[in-house]
Parts: C-alpha cells; structure tokens; sequence
C-alpha cells in the first residue's frame, strides 16, 4: 500500500483513538551540545517499567502485566538505564525525584502519547487548591535523568516543573504553562548543563533559568505569549526557538550573563494574527532580544529572524535600543544573519500541544546556521532537517536548517507492508514494512510510527520502518499502525490494522505421567471426580519451557472405574466450557484418548459431565511452540496389522517393532499412527513408546478381552522405528494406520482453533439425519480467518475429535482428505449401541474438506470437535 501527503497540510485528527501504548528505546545520555532523535523502537525487556491508570493494581511491580498505578511509584525504583514508559491518563500528582542516572545511563520517564484526543496524552499535576504550592515535577540534587513528553502543570504559584541543584537533566517534549507561578519551568540552585528541548511553554511567565545555573540550552522549543528569562547564568544557549510574545519580551539576558548565545531563533513579539501582525500599544515593552551590559562579554545574536511588526526595539544591547537592523549591526558587529521581516508562521491547535508552523516561503527556511552549538537534531516535531528545493539555501553548515523550533516539510510517500510470517525466522516470527519516502532531501528519518501488537497492552511509538516480533503462542496475530509527521498531535489517515496467522511445532515427548486421580499425581488427594465437577491440571512449564510459550499439549487422558456412563471435556482454563467431548465411557469402562488442548495461562481444567464419579489418568504426550518440527500428513496408509498373513499377535508382556522405514522421511521426529487393538484375549494395555527405550508407566489404549478400540498416537521415533508393547497376559492382534510424521524436512505447523463442534449429524435440536450405511459426507474445515476476508492461510489438516453415537450396527468410521480414494484404514471403531471416539488429524483436501465414510450396515450419528488446524509453513 502507498500513500502520499503533504506532511504540513494534509494531517488529520483521529476521531477514536486504537492501539496500546508501549515503549520506544531508553534514551540516550545528552549534553548540551547536541539533541539526539528519537530512536527506534526497542522490544519489552528488564530495562522497561510501565506506569498506567488501567490495567494497574497497588500491588503492581511495574511490568507490563502488573503495571505502577502511579508515577511516583515507578521514581522510587527506576535505576540508571531504566525507561519509565508512562500510558496516556491524568496522573493527579506531584512527583519529585530523587534518583539518579549514570552518564551515559540516564533514568528516562516517557510519557507515551499517541494518537487521538487529550485522552491520548500524558498529564501530571494536582488540581489547584486554595493553599496549593507544588510542582507537577521536581528535580532536585539528581543528575542524569530524561522528562519526556509530559504536559506539566504545578499547583498554585509552583513552577510545572523545577530542577533545582541538579546535573546532566534533560527537558524534552514538555508542554508546561503557568499564569500564577514565577515560571512554567525554573531551572536554579547552580544546576549545570539543564537541556530544555523539542517543548512548549504557553502563556505566563515562560521558562526562567536563574543565578548559578551553568551551560543551560535551550533548543526546538515553542513559546506562545511567555518568553525565556537568563539572570546570572553564564553560558546560556538558546538555539532554534520559535517565540511568540503578544507584545512582551522575548528573549531577556540580566544580571551578568555574560556567553550566552542566541541563534536560530524566531522572535515575534507584535499583536493580531500571526500573518498579519500589527503594533503593540507599549511597543517599549516588545523588545525581541535584550542582553544587559554586563551579559555582552562573549555573547552572541546571530541567525535570528525577528518579526518587525511591534513598533518597539528589535534589541536592547547593553544600554542602548535599536529599532532597526542594519544600525544594530553596525554598532554591535552582532546580527550579521539576523532577519527583520515576516516569519509566515502559522498557529496549529493541535489538542493540547500546539505548535507553529512555517510557510514554505518563510525567510526562515533554509537560512539557520547548522552549526551552532546546541542544535536539534530534530525539530519540535521530531521531524529532521529538510532542504527545500524551492529556496536557495543561505545558512552555514549543511546549509538547509530552518530558523526557528519546526522545519518545513515537502511531499512525502508512505508505504506499507502487512505482517507476515519473517522469513528466516522461528514458526512465530512476523515482520511488517512501514517506510516513507520524502521528495525534499533530509538529514535524518522522517516520521513516526503508533505501533500495537495483538499481545501487548500498550502500544509503541518509534521510527518508521519495519519491525521484527516473535509472539510467544500460534494463532491470530495482528498489528495496528497510524502514522504521524508532527509528533501524533496530529496523524496521517486512519488506523492500518493488518493480521496473519502464526502456527507451532511439535516437540514429541516421551509420555511422563501428569495426572493421576487415584495416586494424588496432579491433585492432592486420591477421591475421584465427583459428578458434574471438575479438577484442574497445572502446567506451568513443560520441558523447562513456561507455559506462556506453549500454544497447545498433547495429551493421552484415560477415563477408568466411571460409575455413570458420560464423558470428559478438556480445556484451557479461563475459557468459556466448550459445547464438545474429549472422552466418552460407560459404568465400568477403562477408555483412553488423546487430547490436544491449547494453553492459557498454564492450567487446564478436566470436566465431569457424567452423574456418578470417575478417576482420569493423563499422560502427556508433546507439545506446540516456536521450536519443535514441522508437520507432513497423509492420506491414511496402513502399516500394521497382525491379522495378516505370516503375522501373528502380540504375545503376553512382550513388545514388537514397528520400522517406518521408507514410509517416513529419514529425520523424523515422531510419527502420528492410528492404532487399534482388536481381538484381546485377556484384558490390558497397549503402550507405544520410542524405539529403544524402557516402556514407560503410561498407557495408550486401555482393552479388555474381546474388544476392538483405536487411539491415536503422536509417538517420537528413533532411527525410523517405534515400540508396541502389549501389557497383559493374554494375547491381542494390533493395527496401525500411519496419518502423518513430523520433522524430516516437514514444514506445516499448528493452529489452536477450538475447542468447537463444527458438525453434528443429530442438528441443534436433534431432528438431523443419521449418516446411512455405507455413504460418506463431506465436512468442510474452518479455519482462523482474522479479518474474515479469506485470506489466511488454509488448512492442510484438521485436528478433531471424532465421535460416533447411536449406531444401529457396529463398523468403522473412516477419515481421509476429500478427493482421495478410500483408504483401508479406520479412525473410530464402534459396536452397536454404544458411543465412541477417536482423536484425529486428517489431511484437509479438495474444496477444505475432509470426508467420513460410515463403513458399516447401520445407521450412526457422527460429531466432529475441532481442537485445531494446521498450515503450511514458510521457509
């Protein structure tokens, strides 16, 4: 997508601000002689607290899911390097801070605004009282610390903010104005190198800097009806300003002062509107710079544009007044850049951070002189330095710095690339391309960028251009973007919302026992389920991996000494009970299935829906996340089956070895199988475990004597082979459909989508018709569409429980890839009568769709319970 504005003109407000709020990177260590940009954003990291009126508790330890309530709680632990990011709000407070940086490591508070109304900024102070007296900020004997973005207000005649005594303190992107108090911003008490830049100070008595401050600078700030006040601080600079005073002074250097430098500057200080400026009433009063006697030593004016309209004196050096440029200049040898003519600014109302712009045709443009001590390396609007093609450029340097606080800017083109998988990355990584493209040359990035990720609860602000993440979970991913030429007071267009979809890879396990009812594994006792209750599973971590980077579990949940028939739901806690089954049993039964489950927050819950009580069992099988392997599946192809000839059963207590050799690519990590006992002589239990290993005490089909049952198996391999082990003493015939492997050059990864029912044979109200015997239907897949539009990625399998109830006759259920020919496989086996299921992953083919073939002479009801999909993956 390309967009094209005039980044002066074409800004537009945003209506109803979107996105979250989050972190730029730590700003770097400044000095007075230079204002570094604003750098690209940096991902979450320890370096980072986070202040927020929503989402906070008192207990918040400042991360970004615990968030400080207030900022005052973030000073008191922020160290040397910390960034305190602080959300939009009205933070009803004074805050004083007493911490300080390392140079080099500043303590950075950052107000994050954004896009949108005053809701969308950051406001400090207390409401004024009768006997109100503090600053919204206080800086007292700490050095190496960065206020950013803030809109500062003290209460009652305090200043908005006061640095007192302090060292190495940077003031950026401030909006202060006090009416009451001796100054908006006071910086005294023999402060040393204080930067005030990229601010703006509004009606009152401005920004004072007092006796004993050294090395101040003042740079790229706005000041509307107040001006700068320099009494005995040797050294001053003020550099790149734009002043408009309504006929006051401007810029006024007292006591001895003597060093200061004054360059760069706009200095309008008539009445009436800005393009039509008109005389004052006390033209006296409207002097645009006045140093005293005892200040010219080592001073210096130069490069100033000072609007003439007032009728009073441009300057009052030392004792004598000049109304006239030339006469100043030839009496000073001060001035030789200095302007006397119209600046064409114009006033921008942008919510509560105003701002003037220049005309294109403006003396200002491209006249500053770039080299002078202290200046910006971006302008108020955090926009750089911009050569005008339509003005010749007559300033020092690099030659097309503006005068004044705002460059102006040309033409500029924005381009945009949706968030997709990063190619290169982990299963869970995404990029998105932002760039912009200016017509005018510059020294620097244009724009800026309000970035939201889907997983975090504040949004970004930091430099057009791409970004790289890694989310921590499979499934829908999004971003949300708006663009900004004027620091989001105002934005370019409306919210750009982009989604993909991110899947996982499987890491096969060998099975470990995680939940046992009638040993106390899991749970702290040893009772069963009691009827329509629920215990719950936590995982916290799985294979020293924490739950918070695990998309989904894999797990074989068996159902043993049920005294009701009913069946299990599992599911992740904290979701809405799923309308779907995981386990179906009746009185007696001992029944087994695999489960995939998609995590939360690390637990799962395990419902009884049955009347009577029931012990379960899990064993965890693998699980899904950024690093495992990919997934291949196949049409069903069957790989064992005792009942053929030159076979022959199981033998009590004994294993067999399945090789796969040939079937499955070599490097295979685990093999997804079908496998059905049948024919059990005695009762017992099948276990399918990594060739080469002890048979582990876990179990994946649970029999007894005469039963046929399937269940699938997600089991590692080794060498291309895995082990059947038959516990029991009786013998049993065994048969193995192979679905799919995963590793061995496999890319498809999983998505959790569910848990749902997408089909139902029996209808909502159960006038639906059973499936007839000997007939397939056709299921389509769904699959996780963010934006709806069907462009995500489509499914290459389902992962589904699949359940066969009511059959008149009993048979099998088959599952394979619509368009593909009928397998000999079987996925459900039932008996008439009795409900049963089967955990699947069945290849999705023509049209999305799988098909289930009732391979029996009855009649069966047939439901299917979506757990997730897979997609294939990108290189």
């Amino acid at each position: 997508m390309t967009r094209s504005v005039m980044a002066r003109f074409a800004l537009v407000p945003l209506i109803g601000a979107a996105g979250l709020v989050g972190p730029a990177a730590p700003a770097a260590a400044r000095t007075p002689a230079s204002v570094p940009a604003l750098a690209p954003a940096a991902a979450a990291s320890g370096t980072e607290l986070y202040v927020s009126k929503v989402g906070c508790t008192v207990a918040g330890n400042g991360t970004i899911e615990a968030p400080f309530c207030t900022i005052t709680q973030a000073a008191a632990v922020a160290g040397p390097g910390q960034t305190v990011l602080v959300q939009p709000g009205d933070y009803r407070e004074s805050v004083t801070l007493t911490r300080s940086g390392t140079d080099g490591a500043p303590i950075t508070f950052r107000a994050v605004n954004g896009p949108g109304l005053s809701t969308a900024v950051v406001k400090v102070g207390k409401r004024r009282g009768a006997n109100g007296n503090e600053s919204a900020f206080t800086l007292t004997g700490v050095h190496d610390v960065v206020l950013d973005g803030f809109l500062a207000a003290g209460d009652g005649p305090a200043e908005g903010v006061l640095v007192n005594g302090s060292s190495r303190i940077t003031l950026d992107r401030l909006v202060a104005s006090e009416y009451d108090a001796p100054a908006a911003i006071r910086i005294t008490g023999a402060s040393e190198h204080i930067t005030v830049s990229r601010s703006y100070v509004g009606p009152g008595r401005g920004l004072v800097v007092d006796p004993g401050v050294a090395g101040a600078l003042v740079t790229a700030s706005t000041f509307t009806q107040s001006g700068i006040t320099v009494r005995d601080a040797p050294g001053t600079k003020i550099v790149g300003n734009t002043l408009e005073t309504d006929c006051t002074l401007a810029v006024d250097v007292t006591g001895t002062s003597p060093g200061v430098s004054i360059r760069n500057n706009i200095l309008e200080t008539a009445t009436g509107p800005l393009s039509d400026a008109v005389a004052c009433e006390v033209p006296s009063e409207a002097t645009a710079i006045a140093v005293s006697a005892e200040s010219v030593p080592q001073t210096v004016a130069d490069y100033n544009l000072i609007e003439p309209a007032s009728g009073g004196p441009l300057y009052r050096w030392g004792a004598t007044e000049y109304t006239g440029l030339p006469e100043f200049v030839a009496a000073t040898g001060q001035g030789g850049h200095d302007i006397a003519a119209v600046p064409w600014l114009t006033a921008t109302q942008a919510y509560e951070r105003p701002y003037y712009e220049i005309s294109r045709h403006s003396p200002a443009v491209d006249s500053a002189d770039a080299t002078a001590e202290g200046v910006s390396r971006t302008d108020l609007l955090d926009n750089p330095h911009t050569d005008s093609p339509e003005t010749p450029n007559t300033g020092t340097g690099p030659g097309y710095h503006d005068r004044g606080a705002v460059e102006a800017q040309g033409l500029v083109t924005v381009r945009e690339i949706p968030v997709h998988h990063k190619p290169g990355g982990s299963p869970l990584d995404v990029t998105v391309g932002l760039s912009v493209t200016a017509a005018w040359a510059t020294d620097g990035p244009v724009g800026k960028v309000s970035r939201s990720w889907s997983d975090e609860p504040f949004r970004r602000i930091g430099r057009v251009g791409p970004e790289d993440r890694q989310f921590r979970r499979a499934g829908k991913v999004c971003e949300t973007h708006q663009v900004s030429f004027n620091d989001f007071r105002r934005v370019f267009g409306t919210p750009v919302l982009t989604c993909t979809v991110v899947g996982a890879t499987y890491t096969p396990l060998p099975p470990q026992r995680v939940l046992d009812t009638r040993a106390a594994i899991g749970v702290p006792g040893t009772v069963p389920i009691p009827a329509n209750a629920e215990v719950v599973l936590a995982l916290p971590q799985v294979n020293g991996l924490p739950a918070a980077d695990i998309s989904a579990v894999v797990l074989n949940v068996t159902v043993t000494a049920p005294t009701t028939g009913g069946f299990l739901r599992v599911y992740p806690d904290g979701a809405t009970l799923p309308d779907v089954s995981n386990v179906n049993f009746v009185p007696g039964e001992t029944v087994p299935n695999l489960v995939t489950v998609p995590m939360t927050n690390g637990n799962l819950r395990i419902r009884n829906t049955a009347s009577g009580t029931v012990h379960v069992v899990a064993d965890l099988q693998g699980y899904y996340s950024a690093s495992g392997s990919g997934f291949r599946s196949i049409a069903p192809l069957r790989v064992l089956d005792t009942r053929n000839a030159g076979n022959s059963p199981l033998a009590p207590n004994t294993g067999r070895t399945l090789d796969l050799t040939g079937r499955i690519p070599s490097g295979a990590t685990a093999a997804v199988l079908n496998v059905t006992v049948t024919a059990p002589t005695t009762g017992g239990v099948l276990t399918v475990h990594p060739y080469g290993t002890a048979v582990p005490v876990a179990s994946n089909l649970n029999f007894v004597a005469g039963q046929t049952i399937p269940n699938l198996v997600m089991v590692p391999v080794v060498d291309g082979k895995v082990a059947i082990q038959n516990v029991s003493s009786g013998r049993t015939h065994v048969v193995a459909d192979l679905a799919g492997w995963f590793g061995g050059g496999a890319t498809d990864v999983f998505v959790p989508f569910g848990l749902r029912r997408i089909y139902d044979s029996r209808g909502e109200a159960g006038e639906g018709w059973p499936q007839s015997p000997y007939s397939s239907a056709g299921i389509p897949v769904p699959f996780l569409d963010p934006l709806g539009d069907k462009t995500a990625p489509r499914p290459t399998a389902l992962v589904a429980n699949l359940t066969v109830t009511a059959p008149t006759k009993g048979g099998v259920l088959t599952a394979h890839p619509n368009g593909s020919d009928q397998p000999t496989a079987s996925t459900v086996n039932f008996v008439a009568g009795e409900t049963a299921a089967n955990h699947a992953i069945v290849g999705v083919g023509d049209e999305g769709a799988i098909v289930l073939f009732n391979n029996s002479s009855g009649y069966i009801h047939m439901i299917v319970d979506q757990a997730g999909h897979f997609i294939a993956g990108t290189p």
